[in-house]
């Protein structure tokens, strides 16, 4: 009995013992863990990025509300935005339809969740795309419109860019078409206020796309990750992302009794954090907001084309003076200058060629200079029958009217002088 009572308690002791070393061990964990996250929210990296928002009035154009708007952040999912503005591009000009089937190559399938499971050689719809890039943020089928557009990711990465310059969003570059992890891929707050503004602009009805709830796609129902619809009244979408490097974003636009805001917070510490601090700034700001629509839409810049070096432009023959011949009045040239103002104009010798596209001059009009035989014009009259005697060549006719000579082109005095006589023996057309 003692024996088995010592055994108790010994087996107490130990247990004492091993509870209070997995204490001590969580403890130290604890601390280091607390301490680097201490570390990263001061490094401005790591588990808590640096916060940076904006609160636009989308009717007015004006900033209600900013922190670091134009600080350097992640985009991590808000990416995909712009991946579906060019989707959108393409289905506005009916290149791509909501039913066109999309192949899902080796690259898309292999990305790294968010995805939708897809199999390389399976095919989607753009329908089902668009859908599964608003739900469930899918990297995957983000690629198949990325290659379906552009045949490759980073040439899709690089219009991406592009269109994002050509709407004014100086602080983006885009490396790839989902947000996954890239030190390249970067932006800010007002550059994503910008875009927010302008797919619901520029494509009213696919914007619609960013309202829906949930997707039901074979045989799962996906639902949205942004908390903020059907949650706050007026929120009608748009995007959210994370990536460790980005922490928690989200771009949102609210729309109440008129007025219209878009607003964006980066570098949220988590979901919740990132969604209360969202819905605390719209509902601050709404009231602030105009009810009548006074800015103008964010309108796309021509895309600049990068200059060509042109090589110096091969040696232009001269062309001939034109000359004209009346057989009646001898030959007529056209001057020099009226050639040249005849002919299109030419780049001088050396110069760089633009590569626009370059309006040619109309063509000018020929001036036939007077002859120099007389002053005054030359009138058809009768005359009697006469002999003229030409090189040798014996005509004789009436001279038919000028209204009926042909023009022929010039010739040596010998041949000059056999077509005259060709024309002189011509009879004389009757009159009416």
């Amino acid at each position: 009995m003692l024996l088995t009572l010592g055994n108790t308690r010994g087996f107490r002791t130990l247990a004492v013992g091993l509870l209070a070393g997995v204490a001590a061990i969580v403890l130290v964990v604890d601390t280091a863990d607390a301490r680097g996250r201490r570390r990263a929210a001061k490094s401005g990296g790591g588990y808590s990025p640096p916060y940076a928002a904006i609160v636009v009035d989308a009717n007015s154009g004006q900033v209600l509300h900013a922190a670091e708007p134009d600080a350097i952040r992640h985009p991590a999912s808000l990416t995909k935005i712009m991946t579906l503005y060019m989707l959108f591009e393409r289905m506005e000009a009916g290149k791509i339809k909501a039913d066109t089937p999309l192949k899902v190559s080796a690259h898309a399938a292999a990305q790294s969740p968010t995805k939708l499971g897809l199999k390389p050689g399976q095919t989607i719809t753009a329908d089902e795309a668009i859908r599964g890039l608003v739900t469930r943020s899918a990297n995957d089928a983000a690629v198949v419109i990325a290659e379906a557009i552009a045949g490759d990711e980073d040439d899709f990465a690089k219009l991406m860019t592009r269109k994002a310059r050509a709407l004014g969003m100086s602080r983006t570059v885009y490396r790839n078409a989902s947000g996954l992890p890239d030190s390249g891929q970067v932006t800010s707050a007002r550059d994503q206020a910008i875009l927010g503004r302008a797919i619901q602009e520029r494509f009213p009805v696919y914007y619609r796309y960013f309202s829906i709830s949930s997707f039901a796609f074979r045989g799962q129902t996906i639902r949205n990750h942004n908390r903020l619809l059907g949650s706050v009244q007026g929120v009608d979408g748009i995007k959210t992302g994370y990536v460790r490097a980005s922490g928690f974003n989200l771009v949102s636009s609210m729309k109440r009794n008129n007025r219209h805001l878009v607003a964006v917070v980066l570098g949220g510490a988590s979901a919740g954090a990132r969604d209360a601090r969202m819905r605390s700034l719209l509902e601050k700001h709404i009231a602030e907001a105009s009810t009548r629509r006074t800015a103008p839409p964010i309108a796309e810049a021509r895309d600049v084309d990068v200059p060509v070096a042109a090589a110096a432009p091969a040696a232009t023959p001269t062309p001939a003076t034109p000359r004209m011949m009346l057989a009646s009045a001898g030959s007529v040239p056209v001057t020099p200058a009226t050639a040249a103002a005849a002919a299109p104009a030419m780049p001088a010798k050396g110069a760089p060629v633009a590569a626009a596209k370059i309006d040619r001059p109309a063509p000018g009009k020929i001036h036939p200079a007077k002859a120099h035989a007389a002053a005054d014009p030359i009138k058809p009259i009768a005359v009697k029958t006469i002999k003229v005697k030409l090189s040798g060549v014996q005509t004789a006719s009436l001279t038919p009217p000028l209204a009926h000579l042909p023009v022929v082109p010039a010739q040596d005095d010998r041949s000059a002088a056999r077509a005259a006589a060709r024309i002189l023996q011509a009879p004389t057309p009757a009159r009416v």
